[in-house]
């Protein structure tokens, strides 16, 4: 799982430099105020400009394996099957399972 940086309110005012780093490496942040999550900083790129900031929340989120894919489907407000679709079309890996581990899922499915 990718790991969100966190950043408080005060460290905004020493470490905003590494907050747009981390926008520029396409990585997701959360800012904090006494300890609470309070927003959640969300690059600006391609597939925000393109599907919306609910459906490119929910790819990151997926994709950093912070939700599944139902939840993050939920997230983007599409049903399960559009989701699915949705990752195909961008190219993105609906499921990704190393190969050993696909074998052993398809022996059981069988």
């Amino acid at each position: 799982m990718e790991t969100l940086d966190v950043f408080s309110v005060r460290d905004l005012r020493t470490r905003s430099g590494d907050l747009l780093r981390d926008a520029e490496l396409g990585q997701m942040a959360v800012i904090t105020k006494h300890g609470r999550p309070a927003i959640l900083a969300v690059p600006f790129d391609r597939h925000l400009l393109d599907l919306g900031v609910h459906r490119a929340l929910a790819l990151k989120l997926y994709e950093g394996r912070h939700l599944t894919m139902a939840q993050a489907a939920r997230v983007a407000g599409m049903p399960l099957d559009e989701f699915i679709d949705l990752l195909g079309t961008l190219g993105l890996a609906a499921v990704d399972y190393p190969p050993d581990e696909l074998a052993e899922e398809l022996n059981a499915a069988r």
